[in-house]
């Protein structure tokens, strides 16, 4: 076993390790925000000097590819910027700052291990690794609202895992094998329809439905969205999400990509789970007073898009050349990329504004472009990237995502998609237009912390930038999908 394959996880490990000890002998707490933001950049650094890597390590449990590593620097770099942005919040919880800075980077290297697992086993320590920190986080503010965020989390993914254990059993069961190479060998050597495999498929979709928040797996996602603070909301819809479609995509991909009738079936699974997240989620958001809950209920729909992606690959043929140039995974990570920053960069502008007005209220943002005018644009912009609307890189992403899913014969279902953003352009729009037209109730400015502002102009200068020039991520996002075809 190479461990210097585990550099980044060890030095995530470390930086947990320090964060806990600092926090025993200093009094300056902010100092711990620096800690952690240096052993992320260790930890991307170790990540960036493997790239080009493609090999195993753990017995075969763990792979090191471009994959792997993509996520990996996607989950650090928005565990970066939620951790700049909490720089003014985390007086909400003074008293426990270490552990909110250890549980996130503990859930971090989490989201990093299921990104590279390849073994059932391990893809289900990793997931819990990844979820134990944040049911705590969710209700570390200690009040009602968040603390019945952080039961219902806890429950509702109590009952996924046990969901998804009970179809991994099933696929174990049926093919004697851990490791999803074997899985797929074993598979395709039955070479016939069996309806415990169905039933596995589902149960596993099923149980990774709850962590990207997919219809009909979506209920935890309002409540926790609007009771938990609001960096560990920021955090959950973007870096949880993103580690949810990592490992779907992985199993569902080198597993059960093969024969083609197997993927056939998972791919028409998510398309119609992909149609009823897109109308549930904007749907319900329209009539939200509160910004949190609104997003909650984006975030089923922006889940939806992406299922758009997953069933491209589903109805791609599992040797299919183009499966890397658009429709297939790279799409998907494309897409996740782009709204990590466009989320980030809203919920970032969310926290400094509500740390003002005690209030997530829409209509308490009226005037707002008077008060903070950087903060009035900068969750503009995000929003319309939200959208789909140029030049923000959510324009892009659909583009990308919509145009392949069109390439495999899946108009209907980009047409729902085009239909479901024209509806969402309303209740995003609504807050713009509170911004911008309406009244402020004071002329009182707004303050942020200059960490604040750094992960804000981080976050609006990636969602113009990919979305003005999408070529290189693009590319990265080819080159990282690109072991699925290998």
């Amino acid at each position: 076993m190479n461990l210097s394959l585990f550099g980044p996880e060890l030095s995530l490990v470390a930086t947990v390790i320090a964060v806990i000890l600092l926090d025993l002998v200093i009094q300056r707490k902010g100092l711990l925000a620096g800690v952690s933001i240096i052993g992320l950049a260790v930890s991307a650094g170790f990540t960036l000097a493997m790239w080009g890597t493609a090999t195993s390590t753990f017995y075969d449990m763990l792979t090191v590819d471009g994959f792997a590593l993509f996520f990996k620097l996607l989950f650090l770099g928005i565990a970066a910027l939620v951790i700049l942005a909490s720089t003014d919040y985390v007086s909400k919880f003074a008293r426990f700052q270490g552990e909110y800075y250890a549980l996130l980077l503990l859930s971090a290297l989490g989201m990093m291990l299921m990104a590279a697992t390849r073994d059932l086993v391990s893809i289900y320590v990793s997931l819990e690794l990844t979820s134990i920190p944040l049911y705590v986080l969710a209700g570390f503010l200690k009040d009602a609202r968040s603390s019945e965020a952080s039961l219902k989390y806890l429950l509702l993914g109590a009952l996924s895992s046990a969901v998804l254990l009970y179809g991994m059993a099933l696929l174990f069961g049926l093919t004697g094998e851990t490791q999803l190479d074997k899985i797929a060998e074993a598979i395709r050597g039955a070479g016939f329809p069996s309806l415990a495999l169905i039933l596995s498929v589902i149960l596993i979709a099923a149980g990774f439905g709850f962590k990207i928040a997919a219809v009909p797996f979506q209920m935890w996602v309002p409540d926790v969205y609007e009771g938990a603070p609001t960096p560990v909301v920021a955090y959950l819809s973007t870096a949880s999400k993103a580690a949810g479609f990592a490992v779907i995509l992985r199993v569902f991909s080198s597993a059960l990509g093969s024969p083609d009738w197997l993927s056939m079936d998972w791919g028409a699974i998510f398309a119609l789970l992909a149609a009823i997240g897109m109308f549930w989620g904007n749907l319900a958001a329209l009539p939200q007073s509160n910004i949190k809950r609104m997003l909650g209920y984006s975030s089923i729909a922006q889940a939806g898009y992406l299922l758009v992606g997953l069933a491209a690959v589903g109805f791609s043929p599992a040797a299919d050349p183009e499966l890397v140039s658009g429709p297939g995974q790279s799409g998907v990570l494309f897409f996740l990329a782009a709204y990590a920053l466009a989320n980030l960069g809203a919920f970032t502008a969310i926290i400094a504004i509500s740390n003002k007005l005690d209030s997530d209220l829409i209509a308490d943002y009226s005037g707002m472009i008077k008060r903070a005018p950087l903060l009035a644009l900068s969750l503009s912009l995000c929003l319309f990237s939200l959208i789909g609307l140029p030049p923000a890189a959510g324009f892009m992403a659909k583009f990308y995502i919509f145009s392949g899913a069109v390439q495999h014969g899946l108009l209907w279902l980009v047409i729902i998609a085009v239909l479901n953003s024209v509806i969402s352009a309303y209740y995003y729009l609504r807050v713009v237009k509170v911004m911008w037209l309406g009244e402020p109730a004071s002329e009182e400015k707004v303050p942020s912390s200059g960490a604040l502002r750094v992960a804000l102009a981080l976050s609006s200068l990636g969602v113009l930038l990919i979305g003005i020039v999408p070529g290189f991520v693009i590319r990265i996002a080819e080159a990282a999908a690109r072991m699925f075809t290998s």
